[in-house]
């Protein structure tokens, strides 16, 4: 049984890993390619970040659970719907994913936009509570569909793909609409802009948490599953 989780856990990294690369390159990429082409728009970069979210969670997410997102892990170990050995594990394959796509967008367009960093447009406090109030609709949205067995489950990605797309829509133009840690953590390293860097670090966290721990409370007390994919079917009969 050691073994087998040993090498669930590793598969689903490697399914972090790519997801969370394809989030990256997609979503960053698409900040890049309208910052130098103009041809996107606000609204085309919002939709690309919520049609990426989408296909990885149908690509990944039997696999993994899709988590693409160190706050995601977070909250469902927080709410015992995930181990924190396995939540470790994850950070740091999409802290990697992110770090990698983000290297390939600089090596082949330049540090255009930062590298698509996502950076407050007012003063770092307002985009600290935007960044937890859309993180939060997010994880209330993920834990509604992704967890309880009352929701339609197949409609998962798309749910949190057109939340992902949303969120981006009206709260890009205010704070840069993270919801991710790992998201701003790559393409901040890899262009050197880490100004604000703690803002997209911290409140996706906070507000992941709370969108998690307000459904808990909505939802009353009937049993959930885990929300992890294979891994998580491991863990649960250990």
């Amino acid at each position: 049984m050691e073994i087998a989780g040993r090498s669930l856990l590793l598969r689903s990294c490697g399914a972090e890993f790519i997801g969370t690369f394809a989030l990256v390159f997609a979503g960053a990429g698409a900040v890049m390619v309208d910052a130098k082409t103009g041809a996107l728009g606000h609204v085309g970069v919002a939709i690309t970040f919520g049609l990426v979210i989408m296909a990885m969670i149908y690509a990944v997410g039997h696999v993994s659970g899709a988590h693409l997102n160190p706050s995601v892990s977070l909250a469902f170990a927080l709410t015992r719907r995930f181990s924190w050995r396995s939540a470790c594990a994850y950070w740091g394959a999409q802290v990697l994913g992110a770090v990698a796509a983000a290297a390939v967008l600089r090596g082949s367009l330049g540090n255009v936009a930062h590298v698509g960093a996502t950076l407050p447009s007012g003063t770092d406090a307002q985009s600290f509570l935007w960044e937890v109030v859309l993180t939060f609709f997010l994880m209330f949205v993920i834990m509604a569909v992704a967890t309880d067995t009352r929701a339609v489950g197949e409609a998962a990605a798309i749910a949190i793909g057109g939340t992902v797309g949303l969120d981006a829509m009206f709260g890009g133009p205010v704070s840069g609409a993270s919801m991710n840690p790992a998201r701003s953590f790559g393409p901040a390293v890899v262009s050197g802009d880490l100004h604000a860097l703690w803002i997209y670090l911290l409140a996706p966290l906070v507000g992941a948490s709370l969108g998690a721990l307000a459904y808990q409370l909505v939802r009353g007390d009937r049993p959930l599953p885990t929300a992890s994919g294979e891994l998580g079917a491991l863990e649960e009969a250990a």
